[in-house]
This record gives structure tokens, C-alpha cells and sequence, in this order.
């Protein structure tokens, strides 16, 4: 409709060659932008090895468990500052830009950590490294929906969790066998890696059309989709849809109060703090201490990288499930399976407190870390990063994203350091069985609030969230 008289950008008519769509390029624009999401596991799965390692009195700078603490810590506040202007920053320079200008921190951290002679050093370099990791959170899943078209999006936008824990378990083995320099030195290879994988790769066409560089925005597009791709139909969507924005365009305050804009902050923000709150970092900071208390013979440093194998491999399957069977189905079974889980946890740790005989069941702890894991990484783990990027309306895009990824590392921080005290106050049993009825609260917030996204474009996601009800049940074919 409204096709003869459109010109592409570049001056030409669209051919009426029929068009061929590669998948190849996006996977790997997404495979070389999520090093960088690699690089940011590597800063949270270093803390496993290089802390007991610090704490010894021969270490090469001795610190105490007080300090350990805000060493594994301050990366949580360094996320939330370096979160916050990230979006609108990439709103105004692009999102390539700061993407790639984020392995400076992220390289800075580690040179700092090599060198530190002080335990303030640390904090300082952690802190850095937080900033690094709070803006890669918000800029690249934004940047990865921005690119994928709709088919593929949830696996493309999946990989920034995969990536995530792959750089996770990366961490936990090197540690495990490399000494603790030569672990800051691998770790501190990646961000160089990832500079030079994504340095030739294409801006977001989106980010492209809203600055007005359509020729740009076409050369984009055929790049991700492959030379062969007849890019009229996908660039007359997009126009279409920035038409609409343009003439709807109004104040931050009042593109706030939109119903598309509540509903999908709503969304984000819920999904979010229910992935913090679930107890995830518990789980993953304290899986070797875990495991000691529930009188496991395995050691801390195989528990830990059984841990990180765990998410590996359930990512992958979530990966390949989320563009079939939909994000809302594996919300609502990861909460279910994450619920029961920390309700045994609770159960056994109740039961260890009143003194009876668990001879029989010391395996329990470890199958039901391991599932948690295994069920968080197929749903609350990728699903809530994705959704940020895929639901939140591209007026609000750069602030939302912010918000909702400062949450989420205000969150974790909140978790992590009240734990301690939690346990100390309630008891181990009770504190799991908290984070039990938190994730049944998740599964009701999934299955009530959160919208199905799956094979949907960008513009029929706002078409979705901006409709009442009653125009849900008259356009119920979108």
C-alpha cells in the first residue's frame, strides 16, 4: 500500500527481484557485540576463584572477609551509575558507539586489578569495571533487538545471557587451574577481542532512520539480511513506524504517562526485580558455602564450576525453545520449578536445624541448586534482558532501559548484602522459603501481566501494548 511511489534512499526503486533473507549475519553482529556481554561474566565469575585466593595471608595483597564482601560488591554500584545514562547516551551518539567504546572500562578494570597494591585499587577497579558492565546490560540488548528481525529475536537476544554465563563458567575454570595473575590476564584478553570483532559491524538501522540517515539505515539492513535482501518492505515498516512516533512525539514526562510506555515499564521493571529477587545470587555467591553447610563432600571449586556448566548448558536449550514455544510458558515453568526448589532448600535446612538425621538425603541440596539454576537459565535469566530490549517503546527506549537495568543491579546488590544478615535474623529455612513465595508471586506476574512477544515485529509489540482491550479482541490477528 502506498508502494509505486516510494524511492529507496538511495534513489533508486526497489527491485522487484525476490528477496533473499540470510540469518547468517545477525548471528554473528550478535555473537560479536555479546563478547562483550562475555567480558561482563568474566567480571562476576572471577570473584569465585580470586577471593579465597585473597583471603589467604600469603596472598599476594591479604584482605579480610569484610573486604572480600565489598569487593564482590561494588560492581552492583558501578552497574547502577554506569546504567543510568547509558541509554540516553546511545540515544544521542548511536548504539555502536558506546558500545564499543565500553571495553575501556572493562580493560581499564582488569589493567588496574593486575597492578592494585592496595585493596582500595580493587574497589576502585571494580567499581570501574561496574560501569562498564551496568551500560553493556542496558546498551547491548536494546542493540540486538534493534537488528534481528522478528523470527529469530528471541534466540539473538537469548545469546546475551548465554554469553553471559559462558563468560561466567569461563572465569570459574580458569581459576581453577591457572594461577591468580595469569587469570586476570585471560580475563582482561576478551574486551580486546570483542573490540576487534565488532569494530566493522553495521549501526542499528533504527538508530539510523530515527537520525534520519535512511541511506545509511538501507546499507544497514542489507548488511544483517544479506546483499541479496530486498530491503524495501522491511525499510517502508520502519518508516512507517517512525512516522508514527514522529507525529505522536511529545515530552519525556508525557511519553511516560502512555499507556504503552506504563505498561511496558510495568512489565520490565516487574520482570526484573522478580529475577533479582528469586535469590539468584545466593545461589551463585554462596553455592560453595551451600553446599558445606548442607554437609556436602564436594568441594567448593567443583560445585561452583558444576554450577556455571548448569547455566551453560540450560541457556542453550532456552535459546533454541524461546522462538518456539514462547516467552511466557518458560516465565511461568521457571518460576514453578524455581519455587519448589528453594521450598526443599528450606526444608532441609529446617529439618538440619531441629537435628535430624539427613544421612539419607545429602544429595538434595545439590539437585536442587542445580535445577534452580538449570530452570532460571531457561526463563528469569535471559527472558527479562530480552523483553527490555524487544517491549519498551522507542521514544522512552534509552531512559526505560536505563531504569530497568539500575533496578535490577540495585536489586542484586540489596540481595547479596542482606543475606547474611537474613540468615542470621530468620534462620536458612526461612530466608529460602521467602525466595520461594517471591518466585510463586513471579509466576502470577507472568502469567497476569507480562504479553507474549514471540514472532511479533517491533511495531506489532507497540500495536499490542498501546491497544485497550476491547481493540485486543477486535484486532486479535496482529
Amino acid at each position: 500500500e502506498g508502494a509505486e511511489g516510494y524511492m529507496l534512499p538511495s534513489g533508486r526503486p526497489p527491485s522487484p527481484a525476490p528477496s533473499q533473507r540470510s540469518k547468517l549475519p545477525q548471528y554473528l553482529v550478535a555473537l560479536a557485540v555479546t563478547l562483550s556481554t562475555f567480558s561482563v561474566g568474566n567480571i562476576l565469575g572471577w570473584t569465585a576463584s580470586a577471593l579465597p585466593y585473597l583471603e589467604e595471608h600469603n596472598s599476594t595483597l591479604p584482605v579480610t572477609k569484610h573486604q572480600s564482601s565489598w569487593i564482590g560488591s561494588v560492581v552492583a554500584v558501578g552497574a547502577f551509575l554506569g546504567a543510568l545514562p547509558a541509554g540516553p547516551i546511545a540515544d544521542i551518539i548511536g548504539r555502536k558507539l558506546v558500545i564499543l567504546s565500553l571495553a575501556c572500562p572493562l580493560l581499564l578494570s582488569w589493567i588496574l586489578i593486575f597492578f592494585a597494591s592496595s585493596v582500595y585499587v580493587l574497589y576502585i577497579a571494580r567499581l570501574i569495571a561496574g560501569i562498564g558492565v551496568g551500560a553493556v546490560c542496558t546498551t547491548v540488548p536494546m542493540y540486538i533487538s534493534e537488528i534481528a528481525e522478528p523470527s529469530i529475536r528471541g534466540s539473538l537476544c537469548s545469546s546475551f545471557q548465554l554469553m553471559l554465563v559462558c563468560g561466567i563458567l569461563y572465569s570459574y575454570a580458569l581459576g581453577a587451574i591457572v594461577s591468580y595473575p595469569m587469570l586476570i590476564i585471560a580475563n582482561g584478553f576478551i574486551p580486546l577481542v570483542f573490540l576487534a570483532a565488532f569494530f566493522k559491524a553495521p549501526e542499528s538501522p533504527i538508530y539510523l532512520l530515527k537520525k534520519d540517515q535512511r541511506q545509511q539505515a538501507e546499507y544497514s539492513l542489507m548488511v544483517l539480511r544479506g546483499r541479496q535482501y530486498n530491503v524495501f518492505k522491511e525499510m517502508q515498516a520502519l518508516e512507517n513506524e517512525m512516522n508514527r512516533d514522529n507525529e505522536n512525539k511529545s515530552s519525556l514526562v508525557r511519553s511516560l504517562l502512555k499507556r504503552a510506555s506504563i505498561l511496558s515499564l510495568t512489565i520490565c521493571l516487574g520482570l526484573m526485580a522478580f529475577q533479582q529477587l528469586s535469590g539468584i545470587n545466593i545461589i551463585i555467591f554462596y553455592t560453595g558455602d551451600l553446599f558445606k553447610s548442607a554437609g556436602s563432600t564436594l568441594s567448593p571449586a567443583l560445585a561452583t564450576i558444576l554450577v556455571g556448566l548448569a547455566q551453560v548448558v540450560a541457556t542453550v536449550v532456552s535459546t533454541v525453545l524461546i522462538d518456539r514455544s514462547g516467552r511466557k510458558i518458560l516465565l511461568q515453568i521457571s518460576a514453578v520449578v524455581m519455587s519448589l526448589c528453594l521450598f526443599l532448600l528450606g526444608w532441609y535446612f529446617h529439618m538440619q536445624e531441629k537435628g535430624s538425621d539427613l544421612s539419607e538425603i545429602t544429595l538434595l541440596p545439590l539437585v536442587s541448586v542445580v535445577l534452580y539454576i538449570v530452570v532460571f537459565a531457561v526463563g528469569f535469566g535471559p527472558i527479562p534482558w530480552m523483553m527490555s530490549g524487544e517491549i519498551l517503546p522507542g521514544e522512552i527506549k534509552g531512559f526505560g532501559t536505563g531504569v530497568v537495568v539500575a533496578l535490577n543491579w540495585v536489586l542484586g546488590f540489596t540481595v547479596t548484602k542482606t543475606y547474611q544478615p537474613l540468615v542470621e535474623f530468620m534462620g536458612s529455612a526461612k530466608t529460602f522459603w521467602m525466595f520461594g513465595v517471591i518466585c510463586v508471586l513471579g509466576f502470577f506476574f507472568s502469567t497476569f501481566v507480562v504479553i507474549e512477544t514471540k514472532g511479533k515485529s517491533l511495531a506489532e509489540i507497540q500495536s499490542q501494548l498501546s491497544a485497550s482491550k476491547a481493540d485486543k479482541q477486535r484486532s486479535n490477528v496482529i
